[in-house]
């Protein structure tokens, strides 16, 4: 029996061993912190339960990625989802909040916010984004890396364009793929570009001036798709892989950190961890960023990761506040999750992300008070230098970072500072620490091209997933991502899986 080695429990890496566990193959991963989940985990602090990092669920509707990850791992049902009415709130400077909907309330909501002048870029946005995750729910594999399956992206292409009536091929698909989102927003009001500037920095890691057409397209429909809550939080979909893996067999091994993958002459031989345990390994899959893997690989690393530069040259990082908060506060009927705009440019604390654990889930904190996750994308870099070099300034940047979330939580939520019990800053450095992502780098790499991806097949039988490996960030997309490369792998071995079946529910 074929050793199947995962290493990190992310949404991503449980989602290939929770497929690849079902079939009888052995799995087993390797998680080097106490929790599941990754950069979607739910930790516990002084009474709260926190998400880590990802605090907005999707792809749980009928057909959708968490839909075929289900039916794929042979899970019966996500548990304890809870759809959301409002998606988010978005605060715009001098505009009134405005609320994103998934159903028709959406229409007005635009007209009132960008007038009529704003109708045919939701029209190019969500007929493109309709045929787009049709495909992408094919599981192309993209970019294709042998004949074999550039056959099969071609084929798999073939039968979309045939079944995929709102296809539009010629030019402009083809310029599509090719030039910014912010090709057609051209003649669209001000606030409507940075509207979808907001939305994309947050989906797709770039605003309309560079995110790519087609992908920017797709990412900002996640809200028309439906948001959900989990009860527990957004660990709560790492928990369930989990548990579907151990009921089929599979081991997942917590407080176990791979320091290294064993190899002879390019053939995978073992991992070991920093305890000092070997296990066999004859498939390994690294739920990992490029640079975390590549040091794994003291020895002959494949040609791309060793092209790498020391830290990631683009990209975010993200710095963190966690509150504990008196639940009087809030109102009954307030949305879960909200982005606000204070000034451009976008990140450092200009624009920033705040979710709220919801009034039902006891869970989450202690009775009558909520758990509240924020979040502003943040430049790597001049964290880590006054990490290394001063810091004295690191802790002063660090208050001023949190003093700039608060500013945009009371745009939210006024009197939030006071109410606030528990205030915790988290910076790129902390996020190493204890994800284990190389520079705290989150989110993957911007999506500016759809060559920007890099391919999952890393060398014989050494696989990556993750953010990384398309079709990007979210926890929807590196859990498709980890079905592509375990549907692979299996096919690989001769072992068929039965396709998911795909439901249209988008017209």
């Amino acid at each position: 029996m074929d050793n199947c080695v995962i290493i990190g429990a992310g949404v991503a890496g449980l989602s290939a061993a929770a497929v690849l566990a079902r079939t009888g193959l052995n799995v087993t991963v390797f998680e080097a912190h106490v929790d599941p989940g990754g950069c979607a985990s739910t930790f516990y602090h002084q009474g709260y339960r926190f998400d880590a990092g990802a605090t907005l669920a999707g792809g749980f509707y009928p057909g959708g990625p968490m839909d075929l990850v289900a039916q794929a791992a042979g899970l019966a049902a996500w548990p304890g989802v809870h759809l959301a009415d409002t998606a988010m709130q978005v605060y715009l400077p001098g505009k009134p909040p405005l609320p994103i909907y998934g159903d028709e309330r959406r229409w007005k909501v635009r007209m009132d916010a960008f007038s009529a002048a704003g109708d045919p870029f939701w029209q190019w946005q969500e007929s493109t984004a309709n045929a787009l995750w049709d495909l992408a729910l094919r599981l192309p594999p993209w970019p294709p890396q042998s004949t074999q399956q550039l056959a099969a992206l071609i084929q798999r292409g073939a039968d979309w364009i045939a079944s995929e009536p709102r296809v539009r091929l010629g030019p402009h698909l083809l310029l599509d793929a090719m030039r910014p989102v912010s090709a057609h927003l051209k003649n669209a009001p001000a606030s409507l570009r940075q509207f979808v500037d907001a939305q994309l920095l947050i989906s797709a890691q770039a605003t309309s001036q560079h995110a790519n057409a087609l992908y920017g397209a797709s990412a900002l429909d996640l809200p028309r798709r439906g948001v959900v809550h989990l009860e527990g939080g957004m660990g709560a979909i790492a928990q369930a892989l989990v548990n579907v893996i151990r009921q089929n067999k599979g081991s997942v091994i917590f407080r176990q950190e791979v320091r290294r993958v064993v190899r002879d002459r390019g053939r995978i031989l073992a991992v070991e961890t920093r305890r000092g345990d070997s296990f066999p390994a004859d498939i390994v899959v690294a739920n990992l960023t490029p640079w975390n893997i590549a040091a794994l690989l003291n020895e002959d690393p494949p040609r791309r990761l060793l092209s790498l530069p020391e830290q990631p040259q683009d990209g975010w990082g993200a710095f963190m506040l966690y509150l504990g908060l008196d639940g009087t506060l809030i109102p009954s009927d307030f949305p879960l999750h909200h982005q606000v705009v204070l000034r451009e440019p976008f990140g450092e604390g200009n624009t920033a992300f705040l979710s709220f654990s919801p009034q039902w889930d006891l869970k989450r904190a202690p009775l009558g008070q909520r758990a509240v996750t924020l979040s502003t994308h943040t430049r790597l870099q001049p964290w880590w230098r006054l990490f290394e070099t001063d810091c004295t300034a690191y802790e002063r940047l660090k208050n001023d970072y949190t003093q700039r979330l608060l500013q945009a939580a009371e745009i939210i939520l006024p009197g939030i500072r006071s109410a606030a019990r528990l205030v915790l800053p988290g910076t790129p450095v902390t996020f190493e620490r204890f994800t284990r992502r190389a520079w705290g780098w989150v989110g993957g790499y911007p999506q500016t091209s759809l060559l920007r991806a890099w391919g999952p097949h890393l060398a014989p039988n050494l696989w990556m997933v993750g953010d990384s490996i398309f079709p990007g960030q979210s926890t929807a997309a590196a859990a498709l991502g980890g079905l592509r490369v375990a549907n692979t792998i299996l096919n690989d071995l001769g072992i068929m899986l039965k396709r998911p079946q795909l439901i249209e529910t988008y017209g």
